[in-house]
């Protein structure tokens, strides 16, 4: 028997990790993870021939920000995901909040800008038609925290608590267009606040940490009422399949268990990238400043110094 239309067996065995695990790719999300991993690998080996550097680091973070996608998209993860609240719980927690940091901290529109050839005087090619999107009223709306901290947290209550999870999860088209949204809510809200990548919206490191703790928290609340509801919440999980040996209570708890967990890991993550980031900036303003006095020979200081005599006569 057919499950929502994803050509699954309603028979699962009991879930373990090996089986969730096993090889069951998502045609969609296994061709988007090749398609991006090989246009990654095309500006990291252009930029190498014509003689410039990339951080090997950048590379590990975007490759493992893919594969993280493919271990919950092309693997039996998603097919017992379907059936059962908690593995889709961590489904949706690594790609809305694992997946999107570990992307971002690869610096992909950055690899583009400088991989891309420029179409010439008059033209517009791709690296031209980005840079005009980068600049546009339009993201500089979607990553303004006015807007996604809202989205970060409609994501849940509003998709969850509403007809429309079990809508959306009734048909393929549904489910990839779940979790495509999930990545996508991801990006814009972690974008701004760590992301490398140049953007319309760069606040202050101190504002970019309030942004992230004003989002994490309604993610523990929601956990927390899967955690204490009394009767399922969401009738796509309320009658699981004989054969996998839960009770959809408890596996609602778990699920609600996992995302409260889960509101911890990006915060970790996230200001561990904002304290190097910002440690960066600060050697970067030093050796700026430094190559400033070597240059006018310390003019600011002399006139400082010169200052505080004139002081120092007048008190006199």
């Amino acid at each position: 028997m057919d499950h929502s239309g994803h050509g699954m067996t309603m028979d699962l065995p009991p879930f373990t990790l090996g089986r969730g695990l096993g090889w069951s790719a998502d045609p969609f999300f296994l061709i988007a993870c090749l398609v991006g991993l090989a246009l990654y690998g095309w500006g990291v080996v252009r930029l190498t021939r014509r003689g410039d550097k990339w951080p090997v680091g950048r590379t590990v973070g975007f490759v493992t920000g893919v594969l993280s996608i493919g271990l919950m998209m092309c693997t039996r993860l998603n097919d017992y995901g379907m059936v059962m609240f908690s593995v889709h719980m961590v489904q949706h927690m690594v790609i809305s909040m694992v997946s999107p940091i570990l992307l971002l901290l690869g610096a992909p529109i950055t690899l583009a800008l400088r991989a891309l050839p420029t179409a010439g005087r008059g033209r517009k090619g791709p690296r031209e038609l980005l840079l005009m999107l980068l600049h546009s009223r339009y993201m500089r709306i979607i990553t303004h925290p006015v807007f996604t901290i809202p989205l970060f947290i409609a994501s849940l209550y509003a998709l969850y608590f509403t007809p429309l999870f079990d809508f959306l999860m009734g048909s393929r088209a549904g489910h990839v267009g779940m979790m495509v949204h999930f990545l996508a809510v991801g990006l814009v809200f972690f974008w701004p606040i760590m992301g490398v990548d140049p953007g319309p919206h760069r606040p202050g490191h101190l504002m970019r940490m309030l942004e992230l703790f004003a989002g994490m928290p309604f993610h523990a609340f929601f956990g927390i009422a899967l955690m204490m509801a009394s009767s399922p919440m969401v009738d796509t999980f309320e009658n699981p399949p004989a054969s996998l040996g839960v009770d959809a209570l408890s596996d609602q708890n778990a699920a609600g268990g996992i995302a409260w967990a889960f509101s911890e890991v990006p915060s970790v993550l996230v200001l561990l990238a904002l304290v190097a980031q910002w440690y960066a900036s600060d050697r970067r303003q030093a050796r700026r400043t430094d190559r400033a006095a070597d240059r006018d020979g310390d003019k600011e200081l002399e006139a400082y110094n010169a200052y505080l005599a004139s002081l120092n006569a007048r008190g006199s």
